[in-house]
């Protein structure tokens, strides 16, 4: 029986309009073409929220050829009216907050609070891009001769295939689809099939503020068949994604047949350094919200919390302490900061992990098993004396799991931070100001955050080295991973 909470927020959307449950193809709402469907489940409770359309390759091919017609229109447009189109898209968003967070926490499972963070966030993307659209200006290059004009244009790339997964159902897609249309490219979205209802909701309010159809669609369900129909198709001429790295690169490779642009988000392994001349107090703090925040779910998690040997005890005296007021239940309660994994899957991700840990020498200071309110809820997780031969150090927990690792000195600790595939983000926490200076440019990663928890901004590029991927997210330099530049050279100026 489904909750009451539940049934009212269901019963509030349905009423605001903004639950949509088919995909979104040349401006109309379709269903898949055999039929087939798939569940939308709430991870709180199990409940089915809706049934979507299961679609493939045909609905795929449809939407991209609508991208297609659309692109050339939408690209001629001027970038005032296109900053304008997508302002009312940023508008619309904001006063539709509170359902869009309650759809994010009903298929997602983050908490209420959180969901309406992630809503200011994912709409902070579209109204900087419509500001940014009006910005992007070409070069007028000196001439090698008297009778020649050089100058440089950058032009939209075309049509964008857009992968996005379900730990950030709105931000993951205004990110991308912001600058994308702000340059005047058209897209093709391809959500996770667990929460697909937040990307259908944004892009029927996408709709009414009079972004064109065929400009923004939607499609949903086959993953791979989806996935086959963007690579291989010509028309489409950039594929970006934010995901696994295993996903990555299977796009990477698949991308280079036809030879598409691609902007990649990758898997991280995130490591947050707390330096014996840390705040203790901002130290807890930062380290909490860069650990906990979606419960361990984001892909700029702390995935490994360094502490120097000097300040080990206290700080994970603190931290246990602050994780212990953690309140563990459904989104939708008040109080509630840790919601559900998103599936069983990811609790026995967390599960293997543990094991591995604790079998290897390090010992459960807190939590450490399934919550007692069942379902996929983990208890909030801290982890002593770990080290790097531990998956838990190796590889993305995405759970709440805190893995606190031993340090003596500075060189030791950027030694062990770097020693990862993966270059998303990392934290340090310091209050020295040569150490940040010097620890923040020795690490690998493309984020780095000093005596802060929470980085993600979107006047500031996000991305990351090594095989956390390729390109930037958000900032001036987002908008570059959506154009071409063309150099034009005109001659016999002098006759």
């Amino acid at each position: 029986m489904m909750s009451t909470d539940a049934q009212a927020a269901i019963a509030r959307l349905r009423d605001s309009g903004l639950l949509k449950s088919k995909g979104l193809v040349g401006g109309k709402w379709v269903d898949s073409y055999d039929g087939k469907t798939v569940q939308v489940q709430n991870p709180a409770t199990g409940d089915v929220i809706a049934n979507v359309p299961c679609m493939g390759k045909r609905e795929t091919d449809d939407a991209i050829s609508s991208a297609y017609n659309t692109f050339y229109s939408w690209s001629k447009r001027t970038a005032s009216e296109r900053s304008k189109c997508l302002r009312k898209w940023y508008d619309l968003i904001v006063s539709h907050k509170e359902d869009l967070a309650l759809l994010i926490t009903l298929e997602q499972g983050k908490p209420l609070k959180e969901a309406l963070g992630e809503v200011s966030y994912g709409a902070a993307f579209i109204e900087f891009f419509a500001e940014e659209a009006k910005r992007i200006y070409g070069d007028i290059i000196p001439p090698t001769s008297s009778d020649r004009r050089l100058f440089v244009l950058k032009q939209p790339v075309g049509v964008v295939g857009a992968i996005t997964p379900w730990n950030f159902p709105l931000a993951m897609i205004t990110r991308k689809v912001g600058p994308a249309l702000a340059c005047g490219c058209t897209v093709i979205v391809k959500p996770s099939e667990y929460t697909p209802l937040t990307a259908l909701a944004a892009a029927d309010l996408a709709l009414q503020a009079g972004i064109p159809p065929g400009a923004l669609n939607v499609v949903m369900g086959n993953a791979p068949d989806i996935g086959d129909s963007l690579l291989q198709s010509t028309q489409v001429r950039k594929i970006t994604f934010t995901g696994s790295t295993a996903v990555g690169k299977k796009l990477m490779a698949g991308s280079a047949n036809t030879v598409k642009k691609v902007s990649l988000e990758l898997g991280g392994n995130a490591p947050c350094i707390v330096f014996d001349d840390a705040d203790l107090d901002v130290a807890v703090k930062g380290s909490l919200a860069a650990k906990f925040r979606n419960s361990g779910q984001t892909c700029v998690c702390a995935n490994r919390i360094l502490v120097q040997e000097g300040i080990y005890d206290e700080f994970a005296n603190a931290l246990t302490k602050a994780v212990q007021n953690l309140q563990v239940g459904n989104g939708l309660v008040e109080g509630v900061v840790q919601g559900p994994l998103i599936n069983e899957a990811a609790v026995e991700k967390v599960e293997k992990f543990v094991n591995d840990a604790t079998s290897k020498g390090a010992n459960v200071i807190l939590g450490g098993k399934r919550h007692s309110l069942g379902m996929t809820f983990y208890e909030p997780t801290i982890l002593g004396n770990v080290n790097s031969e531990m998956l838990v150090s190796r590889e993305e927990v995405f759970g709440p799991v805190a893995p606190l690792l031993p340090f003596k000195t500075e060189e030791e600790a950027i030694k062990i931070a770097n020693d990862t595939n993966a270059g998303l983000a990392a934290y340090i926490f310091t209050k020295s100001i040569p150490r940040s200076w010097r620890v923040s440019e020795a690490l690998e990663y493309g984020l780095v955050g000093v005596n802060e928890g929470l980085i993600s901004t979107e006047v500031a590029p996000f991305g990351g080295a090594k095989q956390s991927g390729l390109g930037r997210e958000g900032s001036k330099y987002g908008i570059d991973e959506y154009l071409e530049l063309k150099y034009v050279c005109m001659g016999n100026l002098e006759a």
